[in-house]
């Protein structure tokens, strides 16, 4: 019971770095980004690469960083001109032909076979349980430090540019502000954020394959900031352990009725989750910790 409790909250973690990267775009600048299970498999893989290759364990997460923060550049100058839902069509396909490339580049990355053997940073010393201990540990600094330096960037003057070009673009810029530079900042950013998570979940798990990172867990994630409260990195935070606690929840209600095989309760699941959205939108339509509206600043005369 405690191996599982401790490997729920580590998900808990991992999930709410996906939860900010996302706020980060979509709160920040109004992006809306599909393709954080791309990101998510980017980082999880460059890790398991540079890592296999003999590269120390903080080598790995760094190249994760680099590698999904490449990307993201890439995207965000291929769709500077898509907004809304033609950016989230694009993006959702880009996620679905990463992990097409990671399916069928077995040279790189072995395929449907997945990566197994990733290091997982001195757990044959100290035993799985100790291990599963020190990494919650470790996760939640990350998720802790992640989220200081986000609040911290939210309301900084790079922050209420940010939510000036998410408000009106053209205003935004009339009024001087880098438009295309702070697309490309944010979602750089943004997608570091979301191959860190991989990068720490493929540590976590030694063993990742390209059925880790369906677009579901884009689902999930835009769940999670979607009932936290879009915009206030706090909300995402707690969005994303809600979620992971309802998902594990739903897994035993399912388990309990009679005459539900398998696959019937998983759809059962996924039904409860929709209709626990549904709920909270209804209930509180700009989620739990609604983003806060700072007063503007009186200048002087």
């Amino acid at each position: 019971m405690l191996s599982y409790l401790l490997f729920t909250l580590t998900i808990g973690g991992i999930y709410a770095l996906l939860a900010l990267s996302l706020n980060l775009i979509w709160g920040g600048v109004g992006m809306v980004n599909l393709g954080l299970a791309g990101f998510f498999a980017v980082g999880a893989y460059a890790t398991a690469i540079v890592t296999g290759a003999g590269a120390p364990v903080i080598v790995g997460l760094g190249s994760a960083l680099l590698a999904s923060a490449i990307v993201g550049l890439l995207v965000t100058y291929g769709t500077l001109r898509l907004r809304g839902d033609y950016l989230a069509i694009v993006t959702l396909g880009l996620a679905e032909v990463i992990r097409l490339i990671a399916l069928n580049e077995r040279w790189l990355t072995n395929g449907a076979d997945g990566m197994s053997g990733i290091v997982a940073p001195l757990r044959s010393t100290v035993g799985s349980q100790a291990f599963n201990l020190g990494y919650l540990v470790f996760v939640s600094a990350v998720v802790i430090l992640m989220w200081l330096l986000l609040r911290r960037l939210d309301h900084s003057p790079f922050g209420r540019a940010m939510k000036a070009v998410r408000e009106d673009q053209e205003l935004a810029g009339f009024a001087g502000k880098p438009v295309l530079r702070l697309k490309l900042q944010a979602f750089a950013l943004s997608a570091a954020v979301a191959g860190l998570a991989g990068a720490l979940y493929g540590h976590f798990q030694s063993y990742i394959s390209p059925d880790h990172f369906q677009p579901l867990i884009t689902i999930y994630i835009f769940l999670a900031v979607s009932a936290g409260g879009v915009g206030r990195p706090a909300g995402a935070v707690i969005g994303a352990y809600a979620v992971v606690a309802f998902l594990e929840g739903t897994r035993f209600v399912a388990e309990l009725l009679p005459g539900v095989d398998p696959l019937q309760a998983a759809a059962l699941r996924e039904m409860l989750v929709g209709a626990a959205l549904l709920l909270i939108l209804h209930l509180r339509p700009q989620g739990l910790l609604p983003e806060r509206i700072q007063p503007a600043r009186k200048t002087r005369p």
